[in-house]
């Protein structure tokens, strides 16, 4: 497909460009065979934590392949989502609910799948070959192919880096059956830089390009269904959903620009929110302000639990009614949480009036269990 396949692949790059996606490449769809020893030894090394779903998938996710048989070819696209400020700088401000600023905007899901189909149907048009497309929803390894299809490296952080987009790459994956020309991989260019290895305050990474779900923030505040542990309240500051530290921190983002594409901005009701707001949300009311960006998927329970985290760091008495309100939230979360907070807004006299109050008619072991801590 030499001199045709050229021309089918400056059409569908022309054609990624008028969608807003920023980066564009093809790979082989066995341009990693070190994808399955790679994951093989993530998982049998638990640095999925407990998103058995990672385990559960092994066999699909190890390979193009493993998912579909007849992929010869996969492209990958990118869309920036940089911010327009470092969100390094809002983490000193206790009164704000640092919510992560790819959740700051209309779910990336939905934007990208449409343009996606968009890409994919062109080629199908064009080629007559079978397509499929892919947006984080399904076991593809987006990163490293996304390496292999030239649009940037995967960075000691895990994190896909790019010339111009920084850590800010939103990625999509087309798989074909159609035998396209290869782009020229990335290499990785971090050298000796270890800053998004050192800013991690729960040392997150066990070495450079290795993450561990297990001291991981952004997975305890997203992905974790029960009670954030002990030993990472006090480093969740003020991030109620997810953390920005390792991709904000990377020397590659001075050569990063804001971005352009209005769905993929950041809207400023959610990238100003004020925690004491925060706490006062009922679950409808978390729904609709959060309507459409990944924080829905969170669910209000756990986004309460985040918030009384940041509250207990504040130091700020004043979150203290919203607190004592939420002892008796429907929640055991949400329940567990505002007593941890509690704790560290008040003198023990205080706390121990309301211990006696709640262990009255506490019904679960592990509220009640927070009282010790």
């Amino acid at each position: 497909m030499s001199a045709k396949g050229d021309s089918i692949v400056a059409e569908l790059r022309a054609r990624a460009a008028e969608l807003g996606f920023a980066g564009f490449g093809i790979a082989p769809a066995d341009a990693r065979p070190d994808l399955p020893q790679k994951l093989q030894s993530a998982l049998q090394s638990g640095w999925h934590a407990d998103m058995d779903w990672m385990a559960d998938t092994e066999e699909r996710r190890k390979s193009p392949a493993a998912l579909w048989p007849d992929v010869k070819s996969v492209i990958m696209v990118g869309a920036n989502y940089g911010p327009e400020e470092n969100p390094l700088d809002r983490l000193a401000d206790t009164s704000l609910a640092n919510v992560s600023v790819y959740a700051q905007m209309r779910d990336y899901h939905d934007v990208i799948k449409g343009r996606l189909k968009d890409l994919a149907g062109l080629l199908a048009r064009r080629t007559g070959a079978e397509v499929k497309v892919f947006v984080d929803t399904a076991p593809v390894m987006e990163k490293p192919l996304a390496e292999a299809a030239g649009l940037g490296w995967q960075g000691k952080h895990t994190v896909l880096l790019s010339r111009d987009a920084g850590s800010w790459l939103f990625l999509g994956a087309i798989f074909t059956s159609a035998d396209l020309p290869a782009s020229t991989p990335a290499e990785e260019k971090c050298g000796t830089c270890t800053k998004c290895l050192d800013i991690c305050p729960t040392d997150a990474f066990p070495a450079p390009f290795r993450l561990d779900a297990r001291k991981c923030l952004a997975y305890y505040s997203v992905e974790h269904k029960g009670q954030i542990p002990v030993e990472f309240r006090k480093p969740m500051g003020n991030r109620v959903f997810g953390c920005d530290d390792c991709l904000a921190v990377c020397p590659w983002n001075k050569f990063a620009s804001a971005t352009r594409d209005a769905k993929l901005s950041a809207r400023q009701s959610i990238r100003n929110a004020g925690l004491s707001d925060m706490l006062a949300l009922s679950d409808a009311a978390f729904r609709d302000f959060f309507a459409q960006t990944p924080v829905k998927r969170l669910g209000s329970d756990r986004f309460l639990r985040n918030c009384l985290v940041a509250a207990g760091n504040s130091g700020d008495t004043a979150y203290l009614a919203a607190i004592e309100r939420l002892i008796a939230h429907d929640s055991p979360l949400v329940r567990g949480m505002a007593i941890w907070a509690l704790r560290q807004l008040t003198g023990e006299g205080e706390a121990d009036a309301q211990r006696a109050r709640s262990l009255a008619t506490e019904p679960d072991p592990e509220v009640r269990a927070e009282w010790s801590h």
